[in-house]
């Protein structure tokens, strides 16, 4: 049996009964600035707190001997590849997902293509 997700309204209704418990407790609820965040003003940025390179470049050395060997064995293995058959792709059945107006799953199906 599947268990019934609670729909909108019933998560909205708990939601403002929570709430209005917490209000009747003496609880106190803080209005925020827009705009305002959690991060101290004050307090510099990791980004500007660190350096990202600190060390010289390094001096690189070209090896057009290796370039060349890589290139060749990758046109070797572009050139056998060409040469087996393509499997050909029998249709199969694969599941897709019905929603409904909201966007919310309904159900899944099995489709031919």
């Amino acid at each position: 049996m599947v268990k019934k997700l609670p729909t909108k309204a019933e998560l909205r209704a708990a939601l403002e009964q929570e709430t209005r418990r917490y209000l009747n407790q003496g609880g106190k609820v803080e209005e925020v600035p827009a705009g305002a965040t959690g991060t101290d003003p004050n307090k510099p940025h990791n980004f500007q707190s660190s350096r990202l390179f600190s060390e010289p470049p390094n001096s690189r050395t070209f090896l057009p001997e290796v370039v060349a060997a890589i290139e060749s064995r990758r046109s070797q293995l572009k050139r056998s590849r060409r040469n087996v058959p393509k499997r050909s792709r029998l249709p199969r059945p694969r599941r897709k997902t019905i929603y409904d107006d909201f966007g919310e799953p309904i159900r899944k199906v099995w489709i031919e293509e």
